[in-house]
């Protein structure tokens, strides 16, 4: 119920109801989300007058009454603990509701339209609370925003373009029902913390000397659900500062002005300047962070695969930017750009060295050598900098530690798959997908999340790449180390230092990978299965110098490691291929 709580609170900004006009995207064009969203509605007008009445915040209903297990001497009891059950009973109608189909439609009163977006596309839309012509009001007779439930027509010939498609039918939409000249933008698992925070961005908007270049206003992103010292790394007060004080990125929900041509919404920045994110007293948005790490590298290959299409396409920085913005800016935005490549030369890191390292083979200067003294350097005021710059933002050193792993894991698995899979794309091979994140988790997976351990759980390719790494580096150090003892002594240390130093620093940081394959017996250990674990085995031993791997076509002599990879990608495209023709001929047999 993540969207009905969001919607609610988007409902309850502090704003004249009769020109706020919320638009629920339903890109799944559930059922079941649509008659949520009209309880939802009709429990607004009773949500509304209360929170009005006792100024109580926030104004979410599920986070409230999360935060409140009693109400407060300003509120009437008997008034407080009615919506409390109201609220749960709307909840708990819905999920009942969910196994019922399209007939769900019918309940729900309202106006239905189907209007076209141009071929071959159509918009389906019901308009569940209208300001503009029904007098809808509330329990005290109040105007109540307008509400409408949106979903679009998709077909498998036709790209629907994802996110950015969704976006673009929402403001078709919104410029024939409302044609308002703000639009303000808001994740589904995100909820208004800050019932103010419209009238704050609109003064940017508003200022008489800068308004008019000013393009958007936008929020930083903050979690509610993060605890102390979270094993993920999910607390973003780094990334916010940064972007207060100049990086822009999209981190949160934002506003942005649009300018209206024959009923189209049309967002045009040639001549606006950007503004840093609104940092207010009070949080504007709270969100929900993943707790499962296949979410959090999902989401992240999801991302970076997009950033390198875009920067590998004629909209890159480099050459749509190309005379019109700064070289210093087409580099900084680049940086997102090309995240997924950085996957090979930290792959490179965490695994030549170490393998290096068993073998006696010196990469690194000396410790004895003058060259050692700027390596040395460059390693520790890079990551003391940043060591420092998370302790200013509030971070804690446990906290840098974990971001450092999750950098590390992403960069091996999410961002090298986006790479792969994006070159695939260009060459024809593959088309491009959009895989969907869980929003909800269950109640052992947040337990375990508030203790500190990291949720694996099913089986993941990304699992596979992160465990392989994780044990061979494990291999590396037993085996390097006992080797340098037993045939040359401690003094033998020396020419290798800078190499044992990374394999030790590896080999701690994935202490959670080896508790989950060793020590975990629930059931978000990794792997999660007898056959997963031999597939992450088998590639641990395939990687050993004297073990060529021989499950999948490649060289006899080397690590192994990418013949590895390159064979779990095929054999992953061929499921895909396989799955899909099976559907195909499920459909036929159907029809």
């Amino acid at each position: 119920m993540l969207v009905i709580s969001t919607v609610l609170s988007v409902m309850a900004y502090d704003y004249p109801p009769e020109k706020l006009n919320i638009y629920l995207s339903d890109d799944a064009g559930s059922a079941i989300t649509l008659y949520a969203l009209y309880e939802a509605s009709e429990f607004a007008k009773h949500w509304i007058p209360f929170f009005k009445k006792y100024k109580v915040e926030p104004r979410s209903p599920s986070a409230y009454f999360a935060k409140a297990d009693s109400p407060s001497d300003a509120c009437n009891p008997k008034e407080w603990f009615a919506l409390k059950v109201g609220m749960k009973n709307s909840y708990a109608f819905c999920c009942n509701l969910a196994h019922l189909d399209l007939i769900v439609i019918l309940l729900v009163p309202g106006t239905l339209n189907f209007c076209h977006g141009g071929p071959p596309y159509m918009f389906f839309e019901k308009i569940l609370i209208d300001g503009n012509k029904q007098k809808i009001t509330d329990i005290n007779g109040n105007a109540l925003p307008t509400l409408v439930h949106m979903a679009r027509e998709k077909r498998l010939q036709e790209h629907h373009h994802f996110k950015a498609g969704s976006l673009n039918a929402l403001i078709r939409v919104s410029s024939v029902i409302s044609n308002s000249p703000i639009i303000m933008n808001v994740d589904c698992d995100m909820y208004s913390n800050n019932s103010g925070s419209i009238r704050d961005a609109l003064c940017f908007f508003l200022d008489e000397e800068q308004g008019h270049d000013i393009a958007f206003v936008q929020y930083p992103r903050n979690f509610e659900n993060v605890v102390h010292n979270d094993i993920y790394g999910n607390p973003i007060n780094t990334v916010n500062e940064d972007a207060s004080i100049g990086e822009k990125l999209y981190v949160g929900g934002y506003i942005v002005k649009t300018t209206r041509k024959t009923g189209l919404g049309v967002a045009n920045p040639m001549s606006w300047l950007e503004i840093g994110v609104l940092q207010p007293g009070k949080k504007g948005l709270l969100g929900m962070a993943p707790i499962s790490l296949g979410q959090i590298l999902v989401q992240h290959k999801r991302w970076t695969e997009g950033f390198l299409q875009i920067s590998l396409s004629k909209y890159s920085p480099f050459l749509l930017g190309h005379r019109k913005i700064r070289l210093g800016l087409q580099m900084g935005y680049s940086v997102c750009g090309f995240w997924a490549l950085n996957s090979f030369p930290t792959l490179y890191y965490v695994t030549i060295p170490s393998l290096c390292f068993l073998n006696g083979i010196s990469l690194f200067p000396e410790m004895t050598s003058p060259w050692f003294v700027p390596f040395a350097y460059i390693v520790m005021a890079a990551y003391s900098c940043s060591l420092v710059e998370s302790l200013q933002c509030g971070d804690t050193a446990v906290e840098w530690w974990n971001a450092q792993r999750m950098w590390l894991f992403r960069r091996i698995s999410s961002y090298l798959l986006a790479a792969m899979d994006t070159i695939r794309r260009m060459l024809g091979i593959s088309e491009s997908g959009f895989t969907l994140t869980a929003k909800v988790t269950d109640m052992q997976t947040s337990e375990r999340y508030k203790k500190g351990m990291m949720e694996f759980g099913s089986f993941s390719l990304m699992f596979v790449i992160i465990a392989t790494v994780a044990l061979l580096n494990l291999a590396y150090m037993v085996f390097g180390v006992a080797r340098v003892l037993l045939h040359e002594g401690a003094t033998g240390l020396g020419a290798l230092f800078l190499q044992a130093v990374l394999c030790v620093l590896i080999v701690a940081i994935n202490f959670p990978v080896y508790e989950a394959l060793f020590l975990r017996k629930d059931s978000g250990r990794l792997p999660a299965s007898e056959k997963s674990s031999k597939i992450v085995m088998r590639p641990a031993a395939a990687s050993s110098p004297c073990l060529p791997a021989s499950i999948f076509p490649g060289s006899n002599n080397g690590t192994g490691l990418f013949q590895t990879i390159v064979g779990l990608k095929i054999r992953d495209l061929y499921e895909q291929i396989v799955a899909e023709r099976a559907a195909v001929t499920t459909e036929a047999v159907k029809v």
